[in-house]
């Protein structure tokens, strides 16, 4: 094991021992099959699944898995009309199981994300029963402002790149704190805690995924 892989280690064990007080399950993976091994196994076979925008969950392997077995799937993808977006976020959220990654988490074991539109933090906070959120060791980060720091730093530029936005943060890497229409950050959520224990699942990889 590589000296980044051994402190990333040290690191997953410090944020994991934290996670108890916050009522999250915890788990650290050194590889992406053991993880995606893992979340199916927290998922039976015909329980409802949705998923938020992700390059994490894509990069590990979870959605070709999810979807080669025998879930119920509900997936924004296949909405065409504004009516059938709001049809299908109203499944999602009551959907058995929820899957996303994170935009960060502290050393402390805070989950920290900024969104665009809601619709991942949403059901982050409330609505289906379960949620696993798939994070690589690049997403750790010490502290709160850390978190925020990253996202606009890290996270955000490709984010609009990828999906072809308009705003400072694409045209030259930098955030703007733009109010642009294009802006993907809208929504500031910090997870400290879960109110119901065990519903959020954070599975730790000693990988690299999405941004």
């Amino acid at each position: 094991m590589s000296f980044v892989k051994q402190s990333n280690a040290n690191s997953a064990a410090t944020i994991l021992s934290k996670l108890s007080k916050r009522g999250i399950e915890g788990y650290f993976f050194e590889t992406c099959e053991e993880a995606v091994k893992k979340a199916l196994s927290l998922m039976p076979e015909g329980s409802s699944v949705s998923w938020g925008g992700s390059m994490s969950i894509s990069e590990c392997g979870l959605m070709d898995a999810v979807k080669a077995h025998n879930y119920k799937l509900i997936d924004r993808a296949t909405a065409v009309t504004p009516e059938e977006k709001r049809t299908i976020f109203a499944q999602t959220v009551m959907a058995d199981y929820y899957l996303m990654s994170t935009n960060a988490v502290t050393m402390d074991g805070e989950l920290v994300n900024i969104d665009g539109f809601g619709n991942r933090v949403a059901c982050l906070c409330s609505g289906p029963e379960h949620v696993l959120v798939i994070a690589g060791m690049n997403k750790v980060v010490l502290n709160v402002q850390a978190g925020l720091d990253r996202i606009r730093t890290k996270a955000a530029p490709p984010n609009t790149t990828r999906l072809k936005k308009d705003t400072p943060c694409a045209r030259t890497g930098v955030c703007g704190n733009c109010f642009s229409p294009d802006c993907i950050c809208s929504q500031i959520v910090v997870t400290r805690r879960s109110g119901i224990p065990g519903r959020i699942k954070l599975l730790l990889v000693n990988e690299s995924l999405g941004f």
